[in-house]
């Protein structure tokens, strides 16, 4: 399937997102109160995403 973004629901009743490449999670986000917000989330990354830095702190 490549990659793609998941709307999933917790076991304490909130909206996640976790974005899949390959079938691997590489990431899931903050509980969301509702659907909207987390679909928000995403074109957030679609759109802020490919112009983020990279944080190295180790």
């Amino acid at each position: 399937m490549g990659h793609h973004f998941e709307i999933y629901k917790d076991k304490a009743g909130e909206f996640r997102v976790r974005f899949s490449y390959n079938e691997e999670v590489m990431f899931s986000t903050q509980g969301y109160s509702s659907k909207a917000s987390a679909k928000n989330a995403i074109e957030s990354i679609q759109k802020n995403g490919p112009g983020a830095k990279v944080v190295d702190n180790s």
